[in-house]
């Protein structure tokens, strides 16, 4: 594509989620159907869930039209990478409230209890547990208490607007090293996740790992030791953790 043409339908795109917002019903048609290729790439991921494609087509293009109604060019970020997170959250709640994803009573007891034992773990040997070890302490396999753990962390908050500065929303989904919008969500989750921390910690992050020094190097700058600096990422991680993890 020109840059002349990218700049004409970029343009347009602007011109008509305006007019939509206005109550213009002939501009909010247009507006979905020139950027309703995000929906049809966004689609096919969940196409193994039980719902049938043109239903998950309708569903998220619910989701672009929220995203219409409520973009605004002060978010500072284009209206795909505003749209995307509100896709994915329209289908993920739909699967979640009415659709095939049912978690039974079952594997939100096993879930919990995994929890509660990968807590207690940490505890006593100050790292994760390996999945083996975690499956052993829930006397069943590791597919079992993967699967508990998955089904039972929290869908909606990671759907919901969480931070004003770019209007993205923290949306997880399945890693895919071959899907660039799996990878703009993980960017766009991480960038708000990361924000939301205490500024030492934004700073421990900035320096770990975006600068790739070692926790004696980041400890000499911050004035704080090289302990603190190794307890204080694994709090980080938590947190991260907490926010990022479905």
């Amino acid at each position: 594509m020109s840059q002349d043409k990218h700049a004409n339908d970029y343009s347009q795109n602007a011109e008509l989620i305006n007019k939509a917002q206005n109550g213009d019903k002939d501009s909010m048609e247009k507006a979905v159907i020139l950027n309703l290729g995000l929906v049809k790439s966004i689609v096919p991921r969940f196409l193994d869930r039980g719902v049938e494609y043109d239903d998950l087509m309708q569903i998220g293009t619910l989701g672009m039209i929220k995203a219409i109604k409520s973009y605004s060019q002060g978010f500072g970020t284009v209206f795909s990478t505003y749209a995307v997170p509100l896709i994915i959250g329209e289908i993920r709640r739909y699967l979640r409230d009415d659709g095939a994803i049912k978690v039974s009573r079952g594997v939100k007891r096993l879930g919990v209890h995994a929890m509660k034992q990968r807590e207690k773990f940490i505890k006593e040997h100050d790292r994760e547990p390996k999945a083996s070890e975690l499956a052993q302490l829930c006397a069943c396999s590791v597919q079992q208490v993967a699967f508990a753990l998955e089904a039972c962390y929290p869908l909606h908050s990671l759907s919901e607007p969480v931070c004003d500065k770019d209007g993205a929303c923290l949306e997880s989904v399945l890693p895919d090293n071959s899907d660039e919008i799996q990878h703009l969500c993980d960017r766009i989750s991480l960038k708000d996740a990361i924000s939301c921390l205490e500024e030492t910690e934004q700073k421990i992050i900035y320096l770990r790992y975006y600068k790739d020094l070692s926790q004696m190097q980041t400890a000499k700058i911050l004035g704080l030791s090289q302990v603190k600096i190794s307890r204080s990422e694994k709090k980080i991680f938590e947190k991260l953790k907490s926010q990022l993890i479905v």
